[in-house]
């Protein structure tokens, strides 16, 4: 896996040996193929990749990279890729995982990565459906939603992962969709170019078992009337023919129409600095009155927990030493047993 020093890697770098084993139509293919653009961009050496994930469909990503990788047990990646990044700082590395992995069984191993701030980029596909156990309802699955496992609708208020992700003091919040490529490409390097835990949240379609799920989002007819596209210091506006947008009302947001009694001027400005703004925005998602926002919806510089590691280790060593591996072993009472 050794390359060259100085040897320019492309996409094809990045593809591995093995076939690919989804369902055709999937939109994990897409996701595939953007990080396999993205990565060669990030001026990495391959060997210094390293991609983990949990179970599910998602989670047989590490196969289908040619880096280093493990494929691990349900909701603990991000339990090994904190291992791997303390030991190896200086390695990239990524976490990929679904809605059921991370927030059914993974849930408390996901916000606690998130707040202790290791410097992983973490990729969650989000197709609001389990699809490798053949159709049940997931965390994310909206409210009613008819499965195999709940014939009568699902009576489960659903996570809404961006807002789990803030509330655990993720530094780095954002939203892309599998049908939006360049998009997604985008949100990969900012992922990659934060120091912290980042979090991206992808909307992923399953054609078989939950298919359609976004449609509104990625369909051209409905696309522009459902999608907000959020820039850094920019107004809110969205729309087929962008004269719509978000205002706030005192402390509440309203799409207006810009028509006249309304301009750009009373437009709410995406500032991702700005955690009530990103608050606002995450509420957006289950809400069919606002439309569906991507891009950086929050980012905050903090110390990382490696970071904040490694300058106790050294105070630790100022007081205390070197220290000595057999005489911890030992312990400070031994005895002999004759």
């Amino acid at each position: 896996m050794s390359q060259e020093r100085g040897q320019k890697l492309a996409r094809q770098d990045f593809i591995s040996n093995q076939d690919v084993r989804w369902c055709p139509g999937c939109g994990d293919y897409s996701i595939l193929a953007q990080t396999q653009k993205s990565l060669p961009d990030l001026g990495i050496p391959r060997e210094n990749f390293v991609f983990i994930s949990g179970i599910g469909c998602s989670s047989r990503f590490p196969y289908y990279m040619n880096t280093y990788g493990f494929h691990t047990i349900h909701g603990r990646a991000p339990t090994l890729a904190s291992g791997v990044k303390l030991a190896r700082p200086d390695l990239s590395v990524w976490v990929v995982t679904g809605d059921g992995d991370s927030l059914s069984i993974g849930g408390n191993h996901f916000i606690h990565v998130l707040r202790r701030n290791i410097d992983l980029n973490i990729v969650l596909f989000n197709n609001r459906i389990y699809g490798l156990t053949k159709g049940q309802y997931s965390p994310t699955s909206e409210l009613g939603k008819v499965t195999k496992s709940t014939p009568f609708g699902s009576l489960d208020t659903p996570f809404n992962p961006p807002a789990v992700a803030l509330g655990a003091q993720a530094t780095f919040v954002a939203r892309s969709i599998d049908r939006y490529p360049s998009h997604l490409q985008k949100m990969l390097g900012r992922a990659h170019g934060h120091k912290g835990a980042s979090f991206l949240e992808v909307y992923q379609n399953c054609l078989i078992f939950n298919d359609g799920a976004f449609r509104l989002l990625t369909e051209k007819e409905t696309k522009g009337d459902h999608v907000l596209e959020l820039e850094n210091g920019k107004p809110m506006i969205f729309g087929k023919e962008k004269n719509k947008g978000i205002r706030l009302n005192g402390f509440k947001p309203e799409v207006v129409t810009l028509d006249g009694d309304y301009s750009t001027d009373d437009l709410l400005i995406h500032n991702e600095t700005d955690k009530n703004i990103a608050d606002v925005l995450t509420n957006f998602t289950y809400d069919s009155e606002f439309p569906t926002p991507i891009g950086v919806l929050f980012v905050a510089k903090m110390s990382t927990y490696e970071d904040r590691l490694d300058e106790q280790i050294k105070t630790a060593k100022e007081q205390l030493g070197e220290g000595n591996l057999e005489a911890l072993i030992r312990g400070a009472d031994t005895w002999e047993v004759e």
